[in-house]
């Protein structure tokens, strides 16, 4: 059974600029319901490496992508092991001693990530971060409950946003062999060639300029629908 918050999200996807967005709205109610949090974001691995799909208004700067860069740090930990990760004072933390040292230049002294399972992604962390020791202590059971929430909506929105990347891609596809399609007409035409022919010989002029297919068939279409200039004309 889907919970009210991903029921909700494929009405405001539809809405939506996309999923940054939409991920950017989610971490901002985070910090509105979680006691103690400053900013809150969404941390999950693509392509073998950990990236941050968005943050909170008043997340500081750098706060993640310092974690990623030495590979150590509480959402870097907790997306690696699935185990929630809590460090009620920066100040004592010795875990992540290069990340501490920096998140406290940023105003940080207490943080929660909490691991996520994102479908069809290898680690995912949602992440709290408070300016006061202990500021997010209270607050731990209402992040878990969140996260178990905010795991289900990001599944929808990834799902979407996938699909509508899938159909863009199809639609790409659409246009390319289009493309491809009237300049084997138009050398057929000029050449009296069939189209096999038609297709090996660009092909084979688009090997030998190392240009793609689809940008020579276009520039070879749209030269042919230019229209006639004065010299043209005056020898018609």
């Amino acid at each position: 059974m889907r919970s009210e918050t991903s029921d909700t999200l494929e009405t405001e996807m539809a809405r939506s600029s996309g999923l940054d967005t939409l991920l950017r709205d989610l971490t901002d109610r985070a910090v509105q319901e979680v006691p103690g949090a400053a900013a809150c974001s969404v941390t999950v691995r693509r392509a073998g490496r950990l990236l941050t799909l968005a943050g909170s208004r008043g997340l500081p700067s750098g706060l993640d992508q310092r974690q990623y860069e030495n590979g150590s740090g509480p959402c870097v930990d907790a997306a690696d092991t699935g185990t929630e990760q809590y460090a009620p004072d920066l100040a004592t933390e010795a875990r992540w001693p290069s990340y501490t040292e920096f998140a406290r230049s940023a105003g940080v002294r207490c943080v929660l990530a909490l691991p996520l399972p994102v479908e069809g992604e290898a680690g995912a962390a949602l992440n709290f971060y408070g300016v006061e020791p202990g500021a997010l202590g209270t607050g731990r059971d209402a992040a878990r409950a969140f996260a178990a929430r905010a795991t289900d909506a990001i599944n929808v929105a990834l799902r979407i946003e996938h699909s509508r990347s899938s159909a863009a891609d199809v639609r790409t596809a659409l246009l390319s062999r289009s493309v491809i399609d009237q300049a084997i007409g138009i050398l057929m035409a000029r050449e009296r060639i069939d189209a096999r022919n038609a297709l090996e010989r660009l092909r084979r002029v688009s090997q030998d300029r190392n240009v793609k297919l689809r940008d020579l068939c276009a520039h070879l279409v749209a030269t042919v629908a230019e229209p006639a200039g004065p010299s043209s004309r005056r020898g018609q």
